[in-house]
């Protein structure tokens, strides 16, 4: 009895290949048709949003856009509140504990743990605040999420130089941070209340 194998019954390596081939352009094509016809679908499944109640109303209290605060979620954390980076920054929004610290006392905060940072109520509250704050400070967008990411020393220091944004990762950064606002404020408009 002949032995049968990926090749099928023939031997030849064509009907596999072929097989193969139409497999991998009818997935194409759904792909291709979904992000046609659905593109808020592709977003919404490509960038998902979570917590958006939490973002609305912080973004409210701190008159930040709400979809430019689920961008730098996303950046910074994927939507994940457990999130720790190995700099030691915590939750949604990356806060390093000193920082989330500096913001509890400035806000009349209890006693601060650094654990409460995994809360998504209390660290979007501290992220949001920081970002008004530094949004208030610079008066740009751009320099706010540079701030953000690389500290207000370092974004002072180009204000001053006038160099611009000095390190590429802080550059990439707000690129991202902004190209995601857009996303989200196309594929969320009524969760993120615009």
């Amino acid at each position: 009895m002949p032995r049968t194998s990926w090749l099928g019954k023939s031997g030849h390596p064509m009907r596999f290949l072929t097989l193969a081939a139409i497999a991998v352009l009818t997935v194409a094509g759904v792909v291709a048709w979904v992000t046609r016809a659905e593109p808020d679908l592709y977003l919404r499944a490509r960038y998902p949003l979570e917590f958006e109640h939490i973002l609305r109303g912080h973004a409210s209290n701190h008159d930040l856009d709400p979809a430019l605060l689920a961008a730098v979620v996303y950046v910074e954390s994927r939507f994940d509140p457990q999130a720790e980076s190995v700099a030691g920054a915590v939750g949604l929004m990356q806060l390093l504990p000193d920082t989330a610290k500096g913001i509890a006392l400035r806000t009349g905060g209890g006693q601060f743990v650094v654990d409460d940072l995994r809360d998504p109520e209390i660290n979007v509250r501290y992220g949001s605040w920081y970002l008004e704050h530094l949004r208030d400070r610079y008066g740009d967008t751009r320099l706010m999420l540079a701030a953000y990411h690389a500290g207000q020393g370092n974004v002072d220091r180009w204000r001053a130089d006038g160099t611009g944004i000095a390190f590429p990762e802080t550059r990439s950064y707000v690129a991202d941070v902004l190209r995601l606002r857009d996303v989200y404020a196309d594929a969320y408009p009524s969760e993120l209340g615009r």
